[in-house]
């Protein structure tokens, strides 16, 4: 099932085939190297199989995103519930995505994030969508900004389920973008284009 598309992108549900891509990320320690765990195949099945699970359930959740050229799966991008009270209030929606690494670098988590952008405040009426990352995940923070999120200090946070083997993990920065704020914005991206 297609969600959305973009000019260079199909966001879509999760397929049985998308298992080797799904390790291929959680086993990559660049890829990772935000994140305390990596996952073996057994473990990347059993989250691509929750990740369909929950889309099912909630209409939320990370999709798989696909080149529309190729066919080929590259990673995935989403708007998710990230459940982490007292931190963030409950009904917080977050922005996320994960690329392989031969797919960074050429746009593909701004354009995927930018439509589901659009997904959230046009088609789901939401009136803030957010994105939290470790303080130092320079690439993450490039693309939160790329897409006109603001970065809110007052709303940093150390996150609860880093372990304590991790201490240079807890500490994550919070940007976010209001539904009025990204329309104002798209206005004038399409005023002046």
């Amino acid at each position: 099932m297609i969600i959305c598309k973009t000019d260079r992108l199909r966001i879509r549900n999760w397929r049985n085939e998308d298992i080797d891509l799904m390790h291929v990320i959680n086993s990559d320690d660049e890829v990772m190297a935000f994140f305390p765990n990596r996952r073996d195949r057994q473990q990347s099945l059993e989250m691509l199989q929750r990740a369909r699970d929950i889309i099912a359930r909630t209409g939320y959740g990370f999709f798989a995103l696909e080149l529309k050229r190729t066919g080929e799966p590259i990673g995935f991008a989403g708007l998710s519930v990230p459940e982490l009270q007292p931190v963030l209030p409950e009904d917080t929606v977050e922005i996320g995505w994960r690329l392989a690494r031969p797919h960074w670098g050429q746009g593909y988590a701004s354009e995927a994030a930018r439509e589901l952008l659009r997904l959230g405040f046009d088609e789901r009426g939401l009136e803030e969508i957010v994105s939290f990352a470790v303080f130092n995940n320079h690439r993450s923070l490039a693309v939160m900004r790329r897409i006109g999120m603001t970065h809110d200090p007052t709303r940093d946070f150390d996150h609860p389920r880093v372990p304590d083997t991790h201490p240079e993990l807890r500490r994550h920065v919070l940007y976010a973008i209001s539904g009025e704020t990204w329309r104002q914005t798209a206005q004038s991206r399409s005023q002046s284009g």
